[in-house]
């Protein structure tokens, strides 16, 4: 395997942080997410920096964190909203294979409670449905690499993920 990085996308619920974090350690590479990047750097959580900031300064500060990364032979879990900063995919996409976890609204759905919560980026009144239609043909067109994950237990989308990129 090569020392580019592996750059997960997908929606919230995707599993892309719990599967970042097993594909590094199984590939033997360092793991960042950058939803705990953008955390740590502004010292609050993602729901207050998105009630305090609004949804286009957060994906301003999403897009700054991004830009700011330079990392090799590492697992990068992103945010779900990454995707629509150009530049912020350009940049990963660069030194990384992006790996799509493409999985089924009905799970989304079953797996993100709460949206605030979980600070999603969303505009005013936009459902997750809409959300996620509005996404998907985003997360199709930046991926190098596509891996389902309906019906698979995290281990087995690891697997996939690693058979993917070889």
């Amino acid at each position: 395997m090569s020392s580019r990085n592996i750059v997960l996308i997908g929606m919230p619920g995707a599993g892309k942080s719990t599967v970042g974090v097993l594909l590094a350690k199984s590939a033997q590479r360092e793991f960042i997410d950058t939803d705990l990047l953008i955390q740590s750097g502004e010292a609050r959580s993602l729901p207050q920096i998105i009630k305090d900031h609004g949804y286009d300064k957060f994906s301003e500060i999403e897009e700054l964190y991004i830009l700011n990364l330079h990392c090799r032979n590492t697992v990068i879990a992103t945010g779900g909203s990454v995707v629509y900063s150009i530049s912020a995919m350009k940049h990963l996409a660069e030194n990384g294979v992006v790996v799509y976890l493409k999985t089924p609204f009905s799970s989304i759905r079953q797996r993100v409670d709460s949206m605030l919560d979980r600070g999603v980026v969303r505009r005013t009144g936009q459902n997750l449905q809409q959300l996620f239609q509005e996404r998907v043909p985003l997360y199709k067109r930046w991926a190098d690499r596509t891996v389902e994950t309906d019906n698979l237990t995290i281990p087995e989308v690891v697997s996939e993920v690693m058979e993917a990129i070889r």
